[in-house]
C-alpha cells in the first residue's frame, strides 16, 4: 500500500517547514531508516527518516517549498503495488488535520516519517541522557506509549530495537499527565487606531509553557545580595592579562554563570525534576541561558557545564547566544537543560522572580550591578558594588533549606572568585 511522507512537527514553535533538498531520487528504493530530505525550521535544520520499506514515487512539494505541518512531501509505493495514473496522488494533497507530534527519545513521530534529532521527553527527564534506540523502535514506543527508558536494549551497545518494544511489560508504559484547564478569559475588545499582532509560534509556546508552569508548578522564592566588589577586581586583572594575548574578554555574567554551576555541583538536589512519583537528581549539569531574540526567548544549553572552565563557559555562551539570535541552533543545543538563569541585569533591572522553565526545578534571576553606600569596616559608610541575585524553586523538589543553602554557596563562591578558577 502506498504511504506518504509528510511535513512533520520539528519543534514546539515551528508551523510550517521549508523542504531544503531531496536526499533521494525518484525511483530508488528506500528502507526504513534512511534520510529521505532535509527540513529547515525557525531554529534549525534537520532530516526526515522513512518509516517504511518502497520504492520513493512522486515528489509532491519541491525543494525551496514551505509548506504546512502535515502537508504530504511525497509517496512510497510498496513492494510489487503498480503505480497509479499520473497525477493521480498529486491530486489528494490537500492536508489532513494533524495532531500534534509525539516527542520521543531521538526525535519526533509524525506520519510517516521521523525526525532525526534527540528532543527532551518524560525518558530523558527519568535518566538525565538519552535512549539508543532505533527508529522502528522509537516508532512503535509511540503507539504503544511505551518509555524508553525502561526498557533494557539487546540491540548492539545497548541499542533499543523493535523486539524490546514488542515485549515490554506491564509498567512500563508512560502516564499521561492530566491536563489543567480553567475559566477561559475574555478577550479584549480592539478599538480605533489598536493594532491586533498574531501569536508567533515561540509566542503561542511560551504563553502555553509558561501558563502551565505557573498554574502547576508551586513556586517560592529567595533572594540574596552579592558583595561584587571581589569579583569586579578579579575580572580587571583577567581581562587586562588576557588582553595581550588577544583573549576573550570575561563578562560578570560569566562569573555569575559559573558560580551557578559550581554551586550546584556543590548542592546538587537543586539540579533536579520531579517525575510524578519522583525526584530526578541529574549527574550533569547542563546550564540553559536565556537569551532574548525578536520572537520572544530561546534558552541555549552549556551541557555538562561542570566540566567547563570560567573561559570555556563564556566561549560557550557567546556562541550559543550568538547562533540563537541568528535561528542556527540544533535541536539539542537548546533542550535538556537542569537549571537555567536568566540576567536582566543589562535592561537596568536591579532585581526579578523568573517563572521556572519546566521540566527544571530551579531558575536564577539576576539583576544589575549597583552602586550603593554600604557599612564597611569600623562601620563606616564606604561605596560598595552589589549584586541582587534570586531563585525560584519547585517547592516539590526543593525545600526552602536547601534553596537557601544553594544561594549561600553561590554568594560565597561570587565574593570569593578564585574557587570559580580552581
Amino acid at each position: 500500500m502506498a504511504t506518504y511522507i509528510e511535513m512533520p512537527k520539528l519543534a514546539d514553535t515551528m508551523m510550517e517547514g521549508t523542504l531544503l533538498k531531496w536526499r533521494k531520487n525518484l525511483g530508488d528504493k528506500v528502507a526504513t531508516g534512511d534520510v529521505l530530505a532535509d527540513v529547515e525550521t525557525d531554529k534549525a535544520t534537520m532530516e526526515i527518516e522513512s518509516f517504511d520499506d518502497g520504492i520513493l514515487h512522486e515528489f509532491l512539494v519541491q525543494a525551496g517549498q514551505k509548506v504546512p505541518i502535515g502537508t504530504r512531501l511525497a509517496v512510497i509505493l510498496g513492494k510489487g503495488e503498480a503505480a497509479p495514473a499520473p497525477g493521480h496522488f498529486a491530486s489528494q494533497q490537500a492536508p489532513k488535520s494533524v495532531a500534534p507530534a509525539v516527542p520521543v527519545a531521538g526525535g519526533v513521530a509524525s506520519g510517516s516519517a521521523f525526525v532525526v534529532g534527540p528532543v527532551t521527553v518524560m525518558s530523558e527527564v527519568a535518566t538525565g541522557a538519552r535512549v539508543k534506540s532505533s527508529p522502528l523502535a522509537r516508532k512503535l514506543a509511540v503507539e504503544k506509549g511505551v518509555q524508553l527508558a525502561t526498557l533494557q536494549g539487546s540491540g548492539p551497545g545497548g541499542r533499543i530495537v523493535a523486539k524490546d518494544v514488542q515485549s515490554a511489560k506491564a509498567g512500563t508504559v508512560a502516564t499521561p499527565v492530566a491536563a489543567v484547564t480553567s475559566a477561559p478569559i475574555a478577550a479584549p475588545n480592539a478599538g480605533p487606531g489598536d493594532q491586533t499582532i498574531a501569536l508567533s509560534g515561540m509566542r503561542r509556546v511560551i504563553a502555553e509553557r509558561l501558563l502551565a508552569s505557573k498554574t502547576q508548578i508551586p513556586h517560592f522564592y529567595l533572594h540574596i545580595e552579592v558583595d561584587a566588589g571581589p569579583m569586579m577586581r578579579m575580572r580587571a586583572e583577567l581581562n587586562a592579562g588576557g588582553e595581550k594575548e588577544g583573549a576573550v574578554k570575561i563578562t560578570v555574567n560569566d562569573f555569575i554563570l559559573k558560580a551557578v554551576v559550581a554551586a550546584a555541583v556543590r548542592v546538587p538536589a537543586v539540579n533536579a525534576s520531579f517525575a510524578g512519583d519522583s525526584i530526578v537528581q541529574f549527574a550533569s549539569v547542563n546550564l540553559a541561558v536565556a537569551v532574548a531574540v525578536d520572537d520572544g526567548l530561546v534558552t541555549p544549553v552549556v551541557r555538562d557545564a561542570q566540566t567547563k572552565s570560567l573561559v570555556g563557559i563564556s566561549a560557550a555562551v557567546k556562541d550559543l547566544a550568538t547562533r540563537a539570535r541568528g535561528k542556527k541552533l540544533k535541536p539539542d543545543e537548546y533542550q535538556g537543560g537542569t537549571i537555567t538563569v536568566s540576567n536582566l541585569g543589562a535592561y537596568g533591572i536591579e532585581f526579578f522572580d523568573a517563572i521556572i522553565n519546566p521540566p527544571q526545578a530551579v531558575i536564577v534571576s539576576v539583576g544589575a550591578l549597583q552602586k550603593k553606600p554600604v557599612v564597611g569596616p569600623g562601620d563606616t559608610i564606604v561605596v560598595g558594588q552589589r549584586l541582587a541575585i534570586g531563585v525560584s524553586a519547585d517547592h516539590r523538589v526543593v525545600d526552602g533549606a536547601v534553596g537557601a543553602q544553594y544561594l549561600g554557596e553561590l554568594k560565597r563562591l561570587l565574593e570569593a572568585p578564585t574557587l570559580l578558577l580552581l
